[in-house]
């Protein structure tokens, strides 16, 4: 005789229900920074992921050969060319650290004597001297500054760590991981789940199609700029603005590294002051541009990608710039446009109307009575990882 299988009663249910909620809240906001840091890996995950489909759709290889050929070679991309291309740049590195040194000398020093101009005489002394302080105080590492940097550098090397392994893991075990959240519904609304599921897929593949656009104006705008002050090496360096886009917070740092380093190294090709003031006037020109494109250019493009007003995206940008920096600015978008898809999906079905609109498409539906039953195809394993991915 089979054993009845006792279950909890309903207040029951709802009060475990209630602690797990809590337990899940208290531990996101205990392990904040390590919710950051797996968000960073599965953002880099879904960034590269369509490659991974590309190579299983159109190859022989498994799904698990495909992530380990994109995997790496990305690795070695990201992490390998800066680390070969460092130790051949060291040189020119500490040759412009040294002119910038000497400028900030010699800077301090013309300010320490009164500056004639028309007739009068200008004092800025107390500036030449607060520069020369604030020089030395950069200048000379405190043993304690040292060692605080030093533990700064071996965190964020063990954040490197868990990003780099946790993106392997999600690319790698996406299905199983997408399946479980399904199954975490009742059996009666995994359809409902896996609907959701494509509509949010949808969202997210419109905003990375969004960024593509982005990253190719940005390039074409940085190297038209580049071009006009003569920078040598300007269309590399516009193709790098382009790519460095989708990095949060270092890109934009390592772009205009990039351009001031040339400028500061060899000026311009048509504008006659030193390659210091030009380094400048390239600091100044990507300072307004970067700003117009996180400002402008990008509430339009991701607006229209997402089907969203450009003004609310504006607004969404600002704020999440202002609580969560760079990171907040690039996720914001495509998860205002995921919570829109989740509550539209809960105001139906509290509504008691049909879980999914159809979005404006003519879908012509048949009477029940001339609806032919067909019984299900098996799909080949090619066919059932394109229907998931």
């Amino acid at each position: 005789m089979k054993k009845k299988i006792s279950q909890w009663n309903l207040p029951f249910r709802y009060a475990m229900g209630f602690v797990v909620l809590i337990a899940i809240i208290a531990l996101l906001i205990y392990a904040r920074e390590a919710v950051k840091m797996l968000v960073i890996a599965g953002f880099v995950s879904y960034l590269i992921s369509p490659a991974v489909i590309l190579l299983n759709q159109n190859t022989k290889l498994s799904r698990t050969a495909a992530v380990n050929i994109v995997y790496f070679s990305a690795l070695i991309f990201l992490v390998g060319v800066p680390a070969t291309l460092t130790p051949i740049f060291f040189d020119e590195i500490k040759i412009v650290a040294q002119d910038l040194l000497d400028l900030s000398a010699e800077f301090s020093a013309m300010l320490s004597r009164p500056i004639q101009f028309g007739g009068m005489s200008f004092h800025f002394e107390q500036l030449g001297e607060s520069l020369a302080h604030l020089q030395d105080t950069v200048l000379t590492p405190l043993p304690e500054e040292a060692l605080a940097l030093l533990e700064t550098t071996s965190v964020n090397v063990l954040w490197f760590l868990v990003i780099i392994v946790s993106v392997h893991l999600f690319m790698s075990q996406w299905p199983s991981i997408r399946d479980w959240m399904v199954d975490l519904a009742p059996e009666e609304y995994h359809s409902d789940m896996r609907e959701l599921y494509k509509r949010l897929r949808n969202v997210w593949m419109a905003y990375l199609r969004g960024q593509i656009v982005l990253m190719v104006v940005v390039g074409i705008v940085f190297t038209i700029a580049w071009v006009i002050l003569g920078i040598p090496g300007a269309l590399v360096l516009g193709v790098l603005a382009g790519l460095f886009t989708l990095v949060p917070d270092v890109g934009p740092f390592l772009a205009a590294a990039f351009a001031v380093g040339v400028a500061l190294l060899e000026g311009s090709s048509w504008i006659p002051y030193s390659n210091v003031i030009v380094a400048f006037i390239v600091f100044l020109t990507y300072l307004v541009l970067i700003n117009l494109k996180n400002f402008f250019v990008r509430p339009l493009i991701m607006g229209r990608s997402l089907h969203m007003n450009e003004g609310l995206i504006f607004i969404a940008i600002m704020i999440a710039t202002i609580l969560e920096g760079i990171m907040g600015a690039l996720l914001v978008v495509p998860v205002l446009a995921s919570v829109v898809v989740i509550m539209e999906y809960v105001r139906r079905r509290v509504l008691g109307l049909p879980p999914f609109e159809d979005d404006g498409e003519k879908r012509f539906v048949a009477p029940p009575e001339k609806i032919k039953v067909r019984r299900p195809l098996k799909l080949s394993t090619k066919e059932s990882q394109k229907e998931d991915s």
